[in-house]
């Protein structure tokens, strides 16, 4: 099985995070990498407002159910792609895009760092561009995507089966 990170980049629903640790539990990730403007549990020297950074941990624990608790985390504006690749990690970005590789054709490496991009819009162009591979979903029905939590349960499965 390899080892993964996910990193969850401008994720805007604590619920979506919520669901995004609860998988990533699951599915033995190592550790997440919040970044962007996603919304993350209380870290120590939190430079958010007390009630902001309770509120948003409370809201992220009704569907987290206390994973956030057990995986590794932490919050990063921008996240620190070069030093995932010097550590051996290739940054995989979730996106329909037509370079991506269908997800049950991708030889998954050893080490993988999972990109996660925001619900509407999917990842950014320059982060798109920062992957060292794209990994999709194939869509069978009418909706052109999957909720970015349901996406990335799909994704870890592929990646660890």
């Amino acid at each position: 099985m390899p080892e993964i990170i996910v990193i969850a980049h401008n994720i805007r629903s604590t619920h979506n995070i919520g669901s995004i640790f609860r998988t990533c539990e699951g599915f033995g990730v190592s550790k997440i990498i919040i970044s962007g403007y996603s919304p993350y549990p209380k870290i120590s020297n939190d430079k958010r407002l007390p009630h902001i950074s309770e509120k948003l941990t409370l809201q992220i624990h009704k569907t987290a159910l206390g994973a956030e608790t057990i995986v590794p985390f932490e919050y990063q504006e921008i996240p620190d792609l070069s030093s995932l690749r010097q550590q051996d990690y290739r940054i995989v970005g979730l996106e329909q895009d037509s370079t991506s590789v269908m997800i049950d054709r991708y030889q998954r490496p050893p080490k993988v760092a999972l990109l996660l991009g925001e619900e509407v819009h999917g990842i950014t162009d320059d982060m798109r561009q920062s992957c060292d591979d794209l990994i999709e979903i194939p869509m069978h029905g009418k909706k052109e995507s999957f909720n970015v939590s349901v996406a990335a349960g799909i994704a870890l499965y592929a990646l660890t089966i």
